[in-house]
């Protein structure tokens, strides 16, 4: 009797705090819920059903083994709780951490590309390129709108002539468009004459057009030549620069792919990339050094010494 009693008064003590110890974790739980959907949202903002899968999944059910303390199943919970809490503290610490590189990185980027921006400004910016000494002439300024170069073919009306528009003539000088029947030709000479009366940013625009509605006339090798020369003039070594590689890759048989690696290596040379200059010069005797005039060699030579080249 004395037994029982024992085991009645025993049971009244344990049912409290078992259902406390219930309480407690079932508070647990609902807080650790209510922190994983947190955390959910923010990996995955979009949602689309996307959850983390736990790593702790509630074991199979099995049978009750005799002389298990009623207590085991609740001791046993608390303790997967404990570790999804360390999971979840461990889970937000990383993606605090990977938001934290995350900025770092893109402050990284943006001074970079605020260096950068400045750098090609200041490079735009710079003074327009004097010729190489021995030149008595620029390419593509005589008045028919060819190079100074006597081995050149291929002789321009003299429409240019009579319209007075030469490098000298200011920006205010009338431009007349040409008109000799021949589109392409109408197109460049046009443009060559903006680029004369030293209107570059028209002149650039018209000699664009050119290269892209006539790519297979002889005139959009001089026309992609004279856009680099514009550039050039007007100081922007850096834009001039791809001009004149865009002519000898795009053209490379064109009459004025030699002038723009001529103008390529000069370009470069104030770009202060002058081994990059002596290579250029390297190629432009290597590729055309059987077509090229006694006037262009001595303006390679001129080159190569403004470039210190070896």
């Amino acid at each position: 009797m004395r037994n029982l009693l024992l085991a009645g008064a025993a049971a009244v003590l344990i049912m409290p705090m078992a259902a406390s110890a219930q309480s407690n974790v079932e508070g647990r739980v609902g807080k650790l819920e209510s922190e994983m959907r947190a955390v959910q949202r923010k990996v995955f903002p979009g949602g689309a059903g996307q959850y983390v899968q736990p790593q702790i999944t509630a074991p199979q059910t099995q049978a009750q083994v005799s002389g298990v303390p009623a207590t085991s199943a609740l001791t046993d919970l608390t303790a997967r709780v404990t570790a999804l809490e360390e999971q979840l503290a461990s889970l937000t610490g990383q993606i605090e951490q990977s938001g934290y590189r995350t900025r770092q990185l893109q402050d990284q980027f943006d001074a970079y590309k605020r260096a950068t921006d400045a750098r090609l400004k200041a490079l735009e910016s710079g003074p327009a390129p004097i010729a190489p000494a021995g030149q008595s002439a620029p390419l593509d300024t005589s008045a028919d709108g060819t190079a100074a170069t006597p081995a050149r073919p291929g002789r321009a009306p003299a429409a240019v002539v009579a319209s007075g528009d030469t490098a000298s003539s200011g920006s205010a000088t009338p431009v007349d468009k040409p008109s000799t029947g021949d589109p392409a030709e109408d197109a460049y000479l046009y443009g060559y004459r903006l680029w004369a009366a030293k209107r570059y940013a028209e002149a650039e625009t018209q000699l664009k057009k050119v290269v892209a509605d006539y790519p297979k006339s002889r005139r959009a090798s001089f026309a992609q030549n004279l856009l680099g020369r514009s550039y050039l003039d007007s100081g922007k070594p850096s834009l001039a620069s791809m001009a004149f590689y865009e002519n000898y890759k795009k053209f490379p048989d064109g009459e004025r792919a030699p002038d723009s690696l001529l103008y390529l290596g000069q370009a470069l040379t104030k770009l202060n990339k002058a081994a990059d200059a002596c290579k250029v010069y390297d190629e432009l005797t290597d590729v055309y050094g059987a077509k090229i005039s006694g006037t262009m060699k001595t303006q390679i030579e001129a080159g190569r010494s403004a470039a210190k080249c070896k």
